[in-house]
């Protein structure tokens, strides 16, 4: 997956302010790249697990689909632990087929951010390409 060194910043930016809860929010893109990053709000405002608030879920497709972009991510941080996904993320990649996930993890010295796929309950690490 691509994204602009902008639009990762801006995940990074939304872990570290939404902490020590854990962040979420929906990428659009085009062609497996990112093109735009919406911030969404946590319904569970919780450090341990998120859920993206419905208003916002909606609001947020709508952008997507008016900017002729698809839904190409999903982006949620772990405060305190690595950028891998839990059981919890597993169980919950059931609901959004096909979407890569983004994790951004706040638990080192620095951030560090990781993609995957996450389907019939298995794992698979992305390669991320930053750039721009």
């Amino acid at each position: 997956m691509r994204i602009p060194r902008p639009l990762l910043d801006e995940i990074v930016a939304h872990a570290r302010e939404d902490a020590p809860n854990e962040c979420c929010g929906l990428v659009g893109g085009r062609d497996r790249g990112a093109s735009s990053v919406h911030r969404a709000g946590n319904e569970f405002a919780s450090p341990m697990r998120f859920q993206i608030e419905s208003r916002d879920q909606l609001r947020i497709l709508n952008e997507i689909e008016a900017a002729g972009e698809e839904l190409a991510a999903l982006y949620h941080s772990h405060p305190r632990s690595e950028a891998y996904p839990s059981q919890t993320d597993v169980n919950l990649a059931e609901w959004w087929p096909g979407v890569a996930w983004l994790i951004c993890s706040l638990a080192g010295p620095e951030p560090v951010v990781r993609a995957f796929e996450i389907a019939d309950g298995e794992v698979m690490e992305l390669e991320l390409r930053v750039g721009g």
